[in-house]
């Protein structure tokens, strides 16, 4: 039977690939650090009155998990979601889809070596099933086939943002099994945004960004409120609830939601490639459900 944290992580994989059909489209206009600046404040803006009414105003924290929030953010958010809209940028969703099936083996082996934890052989038949099942429906139709001039680079860009994603989520672990899960989303958004304003400064990055008044609002409001505040809240839910590496395996369905809001909100056919390895991830998810 599916739990909690199951639930959350599957609903994080949909949630974030809205975010990562709308962020492809965002960054033709926006830098990637501008945009993750610009949508860490709406997402910050969202997540601070919800803390309050949640948990109150009480952190519940130690210093030490206090520490680590932050450091959480700094690597989770403003470092590992910049490099992962730069690549997303230089490979397209496509190839960026192939590049983030490396999430999960890296939650994995944090998980291993730093939290004990262990996938029976269920599981790992899931995993495997999963991982071909996303490495096929990664591959894009035409229309999302981008020739990139930098294409190692980009790869390269990718896998650093996926793995210092899978740290930043592995060091919270043990603290998300009892902390407030929205005043950790909150701390994790507060550290990452000053460091992401002085980055993005020091590059030169708001000259590139147009006026505040042309910016594509609409789109935004969607991408971070959907693709980032609903998407990270369940992602911490999904790693607080239930063992990270069923999580992370479960995270890896978004390639095949990827492919899905793509032919809904972009009207671009995934095929028989596409459906057959959406099939395939979903009975990996069935077998590591059942494990």
């Amino acid at each position: 039977m599916i739990g909690l944290g199951e639930a959350c992580a599957l609903g994080s994989a949909a949630t974030w690939a809205v975010g990562v059909v709308m962020y492809r489209r965002l960054g033709e206009q926006l830098p990637p650090l501008a945009l993750n600046a610009i949508k860490s404040v709406i997402v910050l803006t969202l997540l601070l009155p919800t803390a309050f009414l949640v948990h109150g105003a009480s952190l519940g924290l130690s210093s030490i998990e206090i520490g680590l929030a932050v450091l959480s953010g700094l690597v989770g958010i403003a470092l590992a979601d910049t490099l992962y809209l730069r690549a997303l940028n230089e490979l397209g969703a496509g190839r960026m889809g192939i590049v983030g099936n490396a999430y999960s083996p890296f939650v994995i082996l944090l998980g291993v070596v730093f939290l004990g934890e262990r996938l029976g052989a269920i599981q790992i038949l899931g995993f495997l099933l999963v991982s071909g099942g996303v490495l096929l429906v990664a591959k894009p139709p035409k229309e999302w086939r981008t020739h990139p001039t930098h294409t190692l680079r980009g790869v390269m860009i990718g896998l650093v943002s996926v793995m210092l994603m899978a740290v930043a989520i592995v060091m919270l672990k043990r603290t998300l099994e009892h902390a407030p899960l929205f005043w950790i989303a909150t701390l994790r958004t507060a550290a990452a945004l000053p460091a992401l304003m002085l980055l993005s400064s020091a590059r030169g990055e708001w000259k590139r960004t147009p006026a505040l008044s042309a910016l594509p609002w609409k789109r935004i409001l969607i991408a971070a409120t959907v693709g980032q505040f609903a998407s990270m809240l369940l992602w911490l839910a999904g790693f607080a609830y239930t063992d990270a590496s069923t999580a992370a395996v479960l995270n890896e369905t978004t390639s095949a939601f990827i492919v899905l809001f793509a032919w809904w909100m972009l009207d671009e056919r995934p095929g028989r490639r596409g459906l057959f390895g959406m099939t395939l991830t979903l009975l990996g998810v069935v077998l590591m459900l059942r494990g």
